[in-house]
């Protein structure tokens, strides 16, 4: 059984954006019911998150932006945009959901722990460096990776973006480096409208960032074939030191927001073989962050799958994806895209 750590806090359920919000509390008090009725809660180490400080999260974002999401403090409301907003305690839900990362990959780095999922709230993807966006009010998932630079001297770290809507925030704050290669597979054009095929990086960054746009309704069998033909063949000819998931649930079937028909399996099998890619180049090192998902039954149900295969407790069987699938032109348009720096 791989030894797993979750990050998991009350404060993360006192982030409220409003009556009717999709992103709302109930997204941690269904995650943790299920931990707890399932057992699972017994099979994994607790990781005891930490509030990050401004000099973390100014790691990727400017300190204009740290001050005003900190000047929302104790306010009953501020709407940032038209869907994200801040309540009483959403400053300081933000900061331990970043401070949950850096944890986890201390942990990891030091070999603590071998794997790790931070379950928080806010969600980070969608934070650019100056602004918060659709639901985000720091990029959990940059802020690590940067940490990584920083702290560790790690020159290869991927990110691997599998939620609904393409990772705005993330993929511009690493464009212009090598050091942090960005994939992500997304509905298009959809929200936020970024994440086009040819949106591939510049100077040192060009060629590593990788856009998978795709159309409304793919499913398990078409996300494990993009897994398999586009992402497994370009992971192992970048070698990463460790692997970063932006672990989105809105591409379930049931998803409110969403249009896509992903099932439990399906995230099961994108997780079996990411942690497969982990244990050949960067002795198991993998950390899966909490970001969309709003129909709470597939929710639970996904993220019970995901931890599920990181414990290792399954004998899972991969979907047979060699029939022709809805995605075959455009993985056949991705390759031409990128072949000139990757070989498929």
């Amino acid at each position: 059984m791989r030894k797993l750590g979750i990050a998991i806090d009350d404060i993360f359920k006192m982030h409220d954006n409003g009556y009717g919000h999709p992103e709302s509390p109930d997204r941690i008090r269904v995650i943790n019911d299920m931990l707890i009725n399932t057992g699972l809660m017994n099979k994994v180490e607790l990781i005891e998150p930490f509030d990050a400080l401004k000099e973390h999260i100014t790691l990727v974002h400017e300190a204009r932006h740290f001050d005003l999401i900190e000047s929302t403090r104790g306010k009953e409301r501020v709407y940032l945009d038209a869907d994200t907003s801040t309540s009483p305690k959403s400053f300081e839900a933000a900061i331990r959901a970043a401070g949950a990362m850096i944890k986890s990959i201390d942990l990891v780095m030091n070999n603590d722990l071998e794997a790790a999922f931070p379950l928080v709230r806010p969600p980070g993807h969608h934070a650019e460096k100056d602004r918060a966006m659709g639901f985000c009010l720091f990029n959990n998932i940059a802020v690590g990776a940067a940490h990584l630079i920083n702290n560790y001297d790690v020159n290869r770290i991927l990110i691997v973006d599998w939620d609904l809507h393409h990772g705005n925030g993330t993929q511009h704050m690493f464009y212009d480096t090598d050091k942090v290669f960005y994939i992500s597979t997304h509905q298009f054009p959809y929200y936020p409208g970024t994440g086009a095929a040819n949106e591939i990086g510049i100077g040192e960054g060009e060629g590593f960032t990788l856009n998978i746009p795709m159309n409304p309704g793919m499913g398990d069998q078409e996300y494990i074939k993009i897994f398999f033909e586009l992402l497994k063949p370009v992971i192992d000819q970048y070698t990463p030191k460790i692997i970063l998931v932006s672990a989105g649930f809105d591409t379930h079937i049931a998803d409110p927001l969403g249009g896509m028909a992903v099932t439990p399996k399906g995230f099961q099998n994108m997780t079996k073989l990411l942690n497969e890619l982990a244990d050949e180049h960067c002795g198991g090192k993998i950390i899966y962050i909490l970001e969309g998902g709003y129909n709470l039954e597939g929710l639970l149900h996904s993220v019970y799958a995901v931890i599920q295969e990181l414990l290792m407790q399954n004998n899972t069987d991969y979907l047979d994806y060699s029939n022709t699938t809805k995605v075959d032109q455009l993985i056949n348009g991705i390759m031409e895209i990128n072949s000139k720096y990757w070989k498929f």
